[in-house]
């Protein structure tokens, strides 16, 4: 029997609790060593900010998996592993880490208005008690897609208002600062008021 040498990162307490955990699953560790943080780890600014985008990719990814007979926790797993930015990943690692402690799903977006809003934690709540998740799951996707789309389509329509409201303005201002003045000194030469 070979054995396999395989590399990783686990979140853990300390190095003691990482190969308390490695010898649970029979993994015998050469090494343990603590990771070096990212400076920008914590900082919101540095960070990618979750889009409603993500939040879709999410749910229909999360409805395929429970659809396909996945358990809750596998499925969070996965998400965690496949997601790339690192404000989303820790996000859903919470989740997955109430979910565990024993909390309903619903419970665990709760705890995340920012990017589960109140209708999609209701969504979901309605979707656990009635054991019809994934269709939920799914439903919220599309809804949240065609509300992404009419956010766009309504950025895109004020373009032009606020493009002339702002040239109205800028012309107006130019005609008080520069304009008017100059009528001002031409009436007062000619001994009248503007």
């Amino acid at each position: 029997m070979t054995e396999e040498v395989v590399s990783g990162e686990m979140e853990a307490a300390n190095a003691n609790a990482v190969r308390e955990q490695l010898q649970r699953i029979q993994v015998k560790p050469k090494k343990v060593k603590r990771k070096q943080k990212d400076l920008f780890e914590n900082s919101r600014l540095f960070q990618k900010r979750v889009k409603p985008k993500d939040i879709i990719f999410f749910s229909r990814q999360f409805a395929t998996m429970i659809d396909a007979g996945l358990p809750l926790i596998q499925c969070l797993e996965v998400l965690e592993r496949q997601e790339t930015k690192p404000s989303f990943r820790k996000i859903i690692t919470t989740i997955k880490e109430d979910v565990k402690s024993g909390e309903t799903l619903a419970d665990a977006f709760k705890k995340h208005p920012k990017q589960f809003d109140e209708l999609f934690v209701s969504m979901v709540a309605a979707g656990e008690m009635g054991g019809v998740l994934d269709r939920i799951l799914m439903r919220l996707s599309v809804y949240l897609e065609k509300a992404a789309k009419l956010k766009s389509r309504l950025r895109g329509a004020m373009i032009l208002p606020t493009i002339t409201i702002t040239v109205a303005i800028i012309v107006m201002g130019i005609i008080l600062g520069f304009v008017i003045p100059v009528f001002q000194d031409i009436f007062a030469s000619l001994g009248g008021n503007l």
